[in-house]
């Protein structure tokens, strides 16, 4: 093989080596997760740990069927499904709609801040709070739209979201702001919930 052709060989290597370093990149954000990011504060704007349970629910448009199967001296079976076997073993069936709702956060305690996924394509989020240790809920409702953000070509495209106002009913909490409409993966703080006399 002539000098030539090496010098060619060699060149065509180092062409495809940086052909394929350029299509990596490690710039690409590691958490990468958008979600908005409340923090807990008492009525008078102090960062608190909130002591009682919560699960956030959200409403998702339509309804669901859902069984309910009671037995006399069982507790009460609820599933998304028919179960001729519980049927079999004695239980009563009774089909009923519900409304389509999504647990987003589970029981969650103890907590100083809590973050919370945001639909892409709806212009407002309902929230249902539920605690522990009171009977009311209170509802949040987010007005905001969402736009799509590119990093890196070679990270993908993620929606991010601007939020526009917000609300909320007096439950458990005293009232609620915007701290930052901007909801990224950067994880800042977006929206302040002041609580009212109800925590420890």
């Amino acid at each position: 093989m002539n000098k030539r052709k090496v010098k060619i060989l060699l060149f065509l290597c180092a062409l495809v080596s940086v052909l394929f370093v350029g299509c990596y990149s490690n710039n690409c954000p590691l958490n990468n997760i958008v979600t908005c990011n409340y923090s807990f504060y008492d009525a008078e704007g102090n960062a608190i740990i909130y002591t009682d349970t919560i699960t956030v629910t959200t409403l998702k448009p339509g309804y669901k069927t859902v069984y309910v199967y009671r037995k006399l001296g069982e507790p009460t079976v609820t599933k998304n499904y028919q179960d001729i076997e519980l049927v079999n073993q004695g239980y009563t069936e009774t089909k009923m709609s519900q409304r389509n709702d999504t647990v987003l956060l589970n029981r969650a305690y103890d907590q100083s801040n809590i973050s919370i996924p945001m639909s892409y394509f709806n212009n407002v989020d309902t929230l249902i709070f539920s605690y522990g240790q009171i009977a009311l809920k209170d509802t949040i409702k987010i007005y905001h739209y969402s736009y799509p953000h590119v990093e890196l070509p070679e990270c993908g495209t993620y929606r991010f979201h601007t939020l526009r106002n917000i609300e909320a009913s007096d439950a458990a909490i005293d009232h609620i702001e915007i701290s930052n409409p901007q909801v990224g993966y950067e994880g800042n703080e977006n929206v302040k919930i002041y609580f009212n006399g109800v925590i420890e």
